[in-house]
């Protein structure tokens, strides 16, 4: 087996669609909206992808994604000849028996162990009146919306051109949004992103109104992946998201991975 970088997307999807649930973040940045920022590197055998490792660079920390297939030893492999080819920061999703495998070159601080979930049933989705189409004209209060709800989230504006961020209004204010990290018709995938609820206004069930409404909206839009990442300790985030239909898929571990200064 070998190293390789690769850019054919028919040959990417079909390794990603063994397990689309947990891929879905990849299946997503094939379509031509964030194919330009991706590296991917493949260990291959007989021309055929046995592991899949994703380097997305759009922002100035890049990010890794490595999830192991079976065998795990190869994928543990791929990691280790991928080293020398990372920035010096990068933030990291891994399998969690890989990241000792970063450790020789980086010094990793934690963000968590994270579940992923993907959508199971569709029957327990309903339909959410209250809830509104987002767009780019509404960048200003969305930013000013996730300052307070969520700062520190990881939103792209551009995302907002998917018209696939949902909003919940009261008295003419943002309370509650649910939106995409990455939306695809082209490659039937969109994995829910930046969900979020003014303080104020938690428990009430709008962040499982408008995860509901947008799930509908993709379905319609001919969506046969779904997938969203959520913290495994987020336990009222996760009751929601069961309650909709979504089941765990994989855990993984979030890092922030800084090489270690020379001889240290």
């Amino acid at each position: 087996m070998a190293l390789v970088e690769v850019r054919d997307r028919e040959a990417i999807a079909e390794f990603c669609r063994r397990r689309p649930a947990v891929h879905a973040y990849e299946l997503g940045d094939l379509d031509d909206f964030f194919w330009p920022h991706t590296r991917w590197y493949a260990w291959q055998e007989d021309d055929a992808i046995e592991q899949l490792a994703l380097v997305y660079a759009e922002h100035e920390l890049p990010v890794l994604l490595a999830f192991a297939e079976d065998p795990l030893e190869t994928m543990d492999a791929l990691v280790h000849e991928l080293l020398p080819l990372l920035p010096p920061r990068v933030y990291a999703h891994l399998t969690p028996s890989l990241v000792d495998a970063v450790t020789g070159r980086y010094a990793p601080t934690p963000s968590g162990r994270h579940l992923k979930l993907g959508l199971a049933r569709n029957d327990l989705l309903f339909e959410a009146e209250d809830a509104v189409m987002l767009s780019v004209g509404d960048l200003a209060e969305v930013q000013s919306f996730y300052a307070e709800a969520y700062p520190g989230t990881w939103f792209v504006p551009r995302m907002l051109e998917s018209e696939r961020y949902v909003g919940v209004r009261e008295d003419g204010r943002l309370v509650c949004i649910a939106g995409v990290h990455v939306w695809s018709k082209k490659w039937h995938v969109a994995t829910l992103g930046n969900v979020a609820t003014l303080p104020t206004e938690r428990g009430r069930g709008l962040a499982t109104a408008a995860c509901s409404q947008l799930c509908r909206l993709l379905l319609d839009d001919g969506i046969d992946t779904i997938g969203l990442n959520v913290r495994a300790d987020n336990v009222p985030a996760l009751t929601s998201y069961l309650r909709l239909g979504f089941e765990p898929v994989a855990q993984y571990d979030e890092l922030l991975l800084e090489e270690r200064p020379a001889g240290g």
